[in-house]
């Protein structure tokens, strides 16, 4: 049985390989990557259900990973691997966005429990929030309805994507860079003019045919929406 998705950023092969090992004994399927660019290569490609995450890393920094996931990737539990002693390491890490850490050498049996409530936490947290709301118009991410007022209204997969990237950053000014990254990937190389192309598609869908604008520009910086 597949408990869940889980990708191991670790470069001393011994670790990795207990880890591996426990984890898939356990009915986990793991990733192990064992440099921090390799990780966040693998978070850019596929979605994992939690990550294991060691602060000491080459190329890339654990930190440095956590910071660049965090801002396009707000929901993937991921538990920071830490030196003894280390707590400034710790600390940078909880405000970074880490959900959890674990200090070397740890109990296996801990780690196990740690992972089990994370994942525990974040089945609970998507159960809970399934829709995204906005003055009158809702997005159901399970179902992928969109309704403004009593009309319903169909996106391309693209357009839904970034409207929940919008929604789930309601208030929030944010650059074309970064919807770039959010929507489109790390690697994407194509016209950056997309997000604005794509911000009228969905302006002609979502905003134009109703009296209140919901997605607003902010001149030299990028996007917003708010009510």
């Amino acid at each position: 049985m597949n408990k869940g998705k889980i990708l191991v950023v670790e470069d001393e092969k011994k670790i990795a390989r207990v880890l591996s090992l426990e984890l898939e004994y356990e009915g986990y399927e793991v990733t192990v990557k064992d440099t921090g660019m390799k990780g966040l290569q693998a978070l850019e490609k596929e979605s994992f259900d939690l990550v294991l995450l060691d602060v000491m890393l080459p190329e890339l920094s654990g930190l440095e990973v956590l910071r660049r996931v965090r801002k396009t990737n707000l929901a993937t539990p991921i538990i920071l691997i830490t030196a003894r002693g280390s707590v400034p390491d710790k600390v940078s890490g909880l405000d970074l966005g880490a959900n959890d850490y674990i200090t070397k050498p740890f109990e296996i049996e801990e780690l196990l429990a740690r992972i089990r409530a994370q994942l525990r936490f974040q089945i609970s947290k998507e159960e809970n929030d399934t829709e995204l709301s906005l003055a009158d118009l809702t997005v159901n991410e399970k179902t992928r309805e969109i309704q403004r007022g009593d009309q319903m209204i169909e996106l391309t997969p693209r357009e839904y994507d970034l409207l929940v990237h919008l929604l789930k950053h309601q208030q929030q000014v944010l650059t074309r860079d970064q919807l770039l990254t959010a929507v489109w990937g790390f690697d994407y190389f194509g016209d950056t003019n997309v997000v604005d192309v794509y911000i009228r598609y969905l302006r002609k869908k979502i905003d134009y045919p109703f009296e209140q604008q919901l997605i607003h520009t902010v001149r030299g910086v990028g996007y917003v929406m708010k009510g």
